[in-house]
Formats: structure tokens, sequence, C-alpha cells
């Protein structure tokens, strides 16, 4: 059995960061992992932590917010049908790095008039510009080594209105051992298989977030640990 070690995040590459990754094979890629959410309750990390930002500031009208790594474009969709069912205005915006993940997003979000997919690099200057309520960062951010996750945290910042809302990984043993049994009775592809495993290496611990928060002025930070193996992190002003 190979041995893991979980004392520091891996520089190992995941497949899926290679943006000409296209056609049928990256669609099966992102459906496992929206199903992966969906049967772990991922999704449920990062829609709580909407809601306690919605109930906090109840004068905003209408929500302007934006899913960096939208992949799919599973989470928004979720969010917009939580919208609609609780009479909340959303504005919602998908960002991607990978033109042909944007592409597969559009057409699954037809039915969805107040979602908005654009094909954009974080580290761009168009994307700088931007400016949001809230921004997500869904199983996105521990695709980034140190220096830029602390860079784009200091951006998130000062871009989002009212907070930042983090939902990744927690890198743990437990974590890779019970992925790597889920996998044999549910996942079938080798890319969702060998790129969660290692997604969960290049994860985070509760003091990792704790120094990454350290270097954003200005702002508060609420860290939890949810099942499965996730953390939801929200910084605030």
């Amino acid at each position: 059995m190979k041995i893991i070690n979980t004392s520091f995040r891996t520089n190992q590459a995941e497949i899926m960061d290679n943006f000409e990754l296209g056609g049928e094979e990256l669609e099966k890629v992102l459906k496992d992992l929206e199903n992966i959410n969906k049967w772990l309750g991922g999704n449920k990390v990062t829609l709580s932590g909407i809601k306690k930002i919605q109930r906090e500031n109840p004068q905003e009208q209408e929500w302007n917010i934006v899913d960096v790594g939208c992949g799919n474009g599973a989470m928004l969709r979720e969010i917009a049908q939580w919208g609609k069912k609780n009479n909340i205005e959303l504005k919602l915006t998908g960002v991607d790095a990978n033109i042909h993940a944007i592409s597969i997003a559009k057409r699954l979000s037809e039915n969805y008039p107040n979602i908005e997919f654009k094909v954009m690099d974080v580290f761009s200057e168009s994307y700088r510009k931007q400016n949001f309520d809230i921004v997500l960062c869904t199983l996105t951010l521990h695709h980034f080594t140190d220096p830029q996750i602390i860079n784009l945290l200091k951006l998130f910042h000062r871009q989002a209105k009212y907070g930042v809302l983090i939902n990744d990984l927690h890198r743990s043993k437990i974590a890779y051992r019970l992925f790597q049994v889920f996998c044999r009775v549910f996942i079938r592809n080798e890319i969702a298989r060998k790129d969660g495993l290692t997604s969960i290496l290049r994860g985070f611990k509760k003091s990792d977030l704790e120094r990454f928060s350290a270097k954003i002025p200005a702002s508060q930070a609420e860290i939890k640990w949810k099942w499965a193996f996730r953390y939801q992190w929200i910084i605030q002003k």
C-alpha cells in the first residue's frame, strides 16, 4: 500500500490542470465531480455559507455572486434553484480558464437565465476589474501554490462587498483512504479517481487556512470543518 504523507501540500499536478482537456472526456470527469459533491454533501457547504452571509445582510435586494473555477456550472445551478425557491434575486457568474468547461456549463445551464459564464484567467487584468457581493471558490483553491493563494485571497477580499466563501478539501490520510474505497464502488472514470486523490493531497489543514487568513489585512475569518472532509472558510471585512 502506498505510503501517504499529509504533512505538507503536494505540488503534484492534476490532469484537470491541463486546460486543453475537453470533449466527452472532460464532460465525464466534470459529471463525476458533480456526483461526488452531490453524494457527499459538498455543495451544501457552499450553500450554507451563502445563506449565512445573506441572513447577516438582509438589506441586500439582489445578490451578485461569482464562482471561481466553476467547471460545468453545477454549483451555480444549485444556487439558482435555491434562489428561485426562496424568492431571492440572484445574478450569478461562473468563470473558468478552460474554454471547454465553459462551453459545457453554458449548454447545461440554458434554462437558467440568471447565470452567465465567462472564460477568464483569475490573474488577468480583466478579472481584477470585476466586483461582486460574494466570491465563491469551490474546490478550486487547492489547484494553486501557497503564494498564488495569498495573492488571490487578497484580490477576492477586495472584490467582495460582503464576503469570500471557500469550500475546499481537508488534507487527511483518512480522507485519502476513504476516497479510495468510495472510488472502487462509485467512480469508474480514471481521471476523476486520480485527480480526486491528488486533490486531497493538495488540500489543506486548518493551520494552513489560519496562516493564509493572517496575510489578509482588515479581514475576519471563520473556519469550520464539514463532512465529508471539507473546510468552509468565510472571509469578511
